[in-house]
């Protein structure tokens, strides 16, 4: 069936700098973990699901830990992704969303199956997994309601470490499946981009005081 989802690739090991794995085990233990409630406008969650188990690192935490991240996505990753989108891209102006990083551990979580609230999402994947585990499924369907629908008509993007992607995910729903093994660990850098006919000021005030409190 036709559909008009797709996505880019880049292999951007060779801008990460010699460090960046030794970075990124050492930031990992600093993760959230939590049964994190169903994000307001956005989440695609089938109705019987309230809760999803994940875990984040927080963009300060990035911010302090892999400041050679931030950079990127504020510089390299940006020319990128304007090599992506038709229109000027722009990163966030608001550092508490620009660039988190997302992690699952062990074989009982997955990520939220939801839309983004930007236009343009980067995803640089940190760990590496087979196919059957830690794959990003992204519906074709824009109407797709819950992890059930997304599979039956979805593209599968396999993680690679040191491979960042783009891709609409403001249209698109999608979420990342389970892990094989209970030891298993995924890491991947979540990027916020925008672009002029859907800027950052779109972005829904209440989205922010569900994940920031109120201002």
């Amino acid at each position: 069936m036709a559909h008009d989802f797709f996505w880019s690739t880049f292999d951007v090991n060779g801008l990460l700098p010699a460090s960046w794995q030794h970075d990124i085990d050492s930031i990992v233990p600093k993760a959230v973990f939590d049964d994190f409630p169903r994000t307001v406008f956005l989440s695609r969650e089938a109705a019987d699901v309230t809760h999803v188990r994940r875990g984040r690192v927080y963009a300060d935490t990035v911010r302090q830990g892999l400041s050679w991240l931030y950079k990127l996505y504020r510089g390299d990753f940006l020319d990128l992704a304007r090599e992506v989108y038709g229109e000027g891209v722009t990163a966030a102006v608001d550092d508490r969303y620009g660039v988190v990083l997302n992690v699952q551990r062990g074989n009982t979580m997955r990520f939220e199956c939801h839309v983004d609230s930007n236009p343009l999402t980067g995803l640089l994947f940190f760990t590496d997994h087979p196919a059957g585990g830690g794959e990003l499924v992204v519906a074709h369907d824009k109407n797709a309601v819950g992890v059930a629908e997304v599979e039956r008509d979805g593209s599968v993007i396999r993680p690679q470490a040191g491979q960042l992607i783009f891709f609409d995910g403001h249209n698109h729903p999608h979420y990342a499946r389970r892990l094989q093994s209970e030891a298993d660990v995924r890491v991947v850098a979540v990027m916020n981009f925008y672009t002029e006919s859907h800027p950052e000021s779109e972005r829904p005030p209440a989205l922010n005081e569900q994940l920031f409190g109120r201002a």
